[in-house]
Formats: C-alpha cells, sequence, structure tokens
C-alpha cells in the first residue's frame, strides 16, 4: 500500500501569533515555523501502518515556499520515503490545494490519502472533504483510530455524540484527530538518513493547477481580551448576578 501524506508548514502552536500593523495578516518574519500538529499525527499513523506491513512507501507532499523542504525534510526523518515540494509563495487556499493534491494522486496513484483534518493558522478543515470529492474516494474525518482491513478500512470518528465507527472502501482519504497517536521525534541518524532522501520539486504550472486566490481578506483583528471573572459566595448570589447581566 502506497501512502501519500500531505504536510503544511505553519506558525508553530507554541508561538503567540501577532496581527501585522496594517491588519493584513498574522506576522511571520522572524517567527519559529514547524509542521501543522495534526499532520505530524498523520504521517506517525503512517508510519506505523508501515511498521505493521500495511504500508510500502510512504510519499511526503507540502505546497509551499521552500522554505517547506525543511518541513518535508522533518517527515522524511520520521520515517518518510521520499517528498514531493510544490514551490508556492503565495496563500495556498483549500480548494487550490485540493487540486494540487488530486492531480499529485492521480500521478502517483496512491492507495490512502492520510492528512492533518485542519491547519492550525487557517483552522478550515476543507482540504480533506474536498480531495475526497474529487477524487470520488470514501472519507473517514476526524479519525482518532484507524484499522486496515481487507481493501478496507475501519475508521472511528471524533463526532459531537461521542464515537463513531465505519467502514470504508479503499482508496480513501481520512484526516487525523488530535487522539489517533502520539507523534515520535526523529532520532538523530534518520535526521542525517533524511538529508539524502529525495525531494522533487514541482511547481503549480507543472499540475495545470490555477491558484488564482478566491477570497479577499478585509482585515485581520486580534480577538478582544477577555475581562476578569468575579467570585461569589453562593448559588443564590450567582443567579442573581446572572440576571443582572441578562443572561438569564
Amino acid at each position: 500500500m502506497k501512502i501519500l501524506v500531505p504536510v503544511k508548514r505553519v506558525v508553530d502552536f507554541n508561538v503567540k501569533v501577532r496581527v501585522k500593523s496594517d491588519q493584513t495578516g498574522v506576522e511571520l518574519a522572524n517567527v519559529k515555523m514547524s509542521m501543522n500538529p495534526f499532520d505530524e499525527i498523520a504521517i506517525e499513523e503512517a508510519i506505523r501502518l508501515k511498521e505493521a506491513g500495511k504500508g510500502e512507501e510512504i510519499i511526503v507532499v507540502s505546497i509551499g515556499p521552500v522554505q517547506a523542504r525543511e518541513t518535508i525534510r522533518t517527515g522524511l526523518a520520521m520515517g518518510g520515503d521520499r517528498g514531493i515540494l510544490v514551490k508556492w509563495d503565495a496563500e495556498a487556499e483549500p480548494l487550490a490545494v485540493a487540486k494540487l493534491l488530486k492531480a499529485i494522486v492521480d500521478e502517483e496513484s496512491p492507495d490512502l490519502v492520510i492528512m492533518g483534518k485542519q491547519a492550525i493558522d487557517d483552522d478550515c478543515n476543507q482540504t480533506g472533504q474536498m480531495l475526497a470529492q474529487m477524487l470520488g474516494w470514501a472519507q473517514g474525518t476526524f479519525a482518532s483510530e484507524i484499522t486496515v482491513g481487507d481493501g478496507s478500512l475501519n475508521v472511528t470518528r471524533e463526532i459531537d455524540g461521542g464515537l463513531e465507527t465505519i467502514e470504508i472502501k479503499m482508496p480513501a482519504v481520512v484526516t487525523t484527530d488530535l487522539r489517533l497517536n502520539e507523534p515520535r521525534y526523529a532520532s538523530l541518524p534518520n535526521i542525517m538518513k533524511a538529508k539524502r532522501k529525495e525531494i522533487a520539486e514541482k511547481t503549480p504550472e507543472d499540475y495545470g493547477v490555477d491558484m488564482t486566490p478566491r477570497l479577499t481578506i478585509l482585515k485581520v483583528e486580534e480577538p478582544a481580551g477577555r475581562q476578569a471573572g468575579i467570585k461569589v459566595e453562593s448559588v443564590a448570589e450567582l443567579v442573581e448576578k446572572l440576571r443582572e447581566e441578562g443572561v438569564i
């Protein structure tokens, strides 16, 4: 089974995001960047499937600037076999990313695409679903457990009411949730080996995909600061305060 894992270079989750002074976006200059955490989980799951004898090759794909090569290298150091970088310096919207991934899938013919359910920079949660629709493949979103069967997958999904387990036929697209696994740290020997692994460089033109933005950002603002809470001595006082605030 060939597994394709898309990954995204985002602001590190430990960094406090700052809005640009002109409110056109968030500040990226001199900011630590890393792999999207949900994509790390996808890489880890692909590696575990390979270690269990269910997978043969893991292809790590990223769409972004040349610095995204390091994001791919991280995936290769974890256990990926080779990488593909589609160079694009501007913002890539989910629809354009899905179109690029479809073109890559058509070229590589993987049996499974496993990817993070969303990126922590835009929180769109759209690319996996769009890709599955374009391919006409089954999809299992928000996966917290994946079991490979005979030409099928059992995917346990995290939903509002708890957990839902579905059986889907392969090829398929699966998007990962936080509780699927705990990603490993790349060892120093594997980091060194990753430097010798192949990363093919492509452009959207190579796949015939139009990256023209369809969305316009009007303004980016920081959320309003939270007001300090107060302590009450009794339930009766709590009810009275809620009434004063018009909550009840």
